[in-house]
């Protein structure tokens, strides 16, 4: 900045993602019977969490992408090569539930949690923004 000129400050509002993938089984018992999604059936899951808020101007930077990685190991490793129906909340383990019982996980350790998606195959995700 030169001499004379004014620095105007406006607050910076973010959104960062950090993104997982983990792999499960599971079958969906409200589906009709004969529907393919009734089967066991694994997916090749990919999770974006995704955290948002204004950036302090002395740090910089919202949150250390570190703290969200710390925060998502356990969850991750909770669902990765399990039967999702055998964990406690997953008893109908869809997209949409997933999305829930994973910001239920995440929510007390990234207090500026604003979205967590679940891509359950390359082509459909849902997004779940807390209550």
């Amino acid at each position: 900045m030169r001499i004379g000129q004014l620095a105007i400050i406006t607050a910076m509002k973010v959104h960062l993602t950090k993104s997982f993938t983990f792999e499960a089984a599971h079958w969906l018992p409200t589906f009709p019977e004969g529907h393919k999604c009734r089967r066991l059936h694994g997916h090749s899951f990919q999770v974006d969490v995704i955290v948002a808020g204004e950036v302090p101007e002395t740090q910089g930077y919202l949150i250390d992408y570190g703290q969200m990685k710390a925060a998502i190991g356990p969850v991750c490793d909770r669902l990765d090569h399990y039967l999702l129906n055998d964990i406690e909340g997953l008893d109908n383990p869809t997209a949409e539930n997933i999305s829930r019982w994973i910001w239920d996980q995440l929510a007390p350790a990234l207090p500026l949690l604003s979205v967590v998606r679940v891509h359950e195959t390359c082509t459909t995700a849902c997004e779940y923004r807390g209550e």
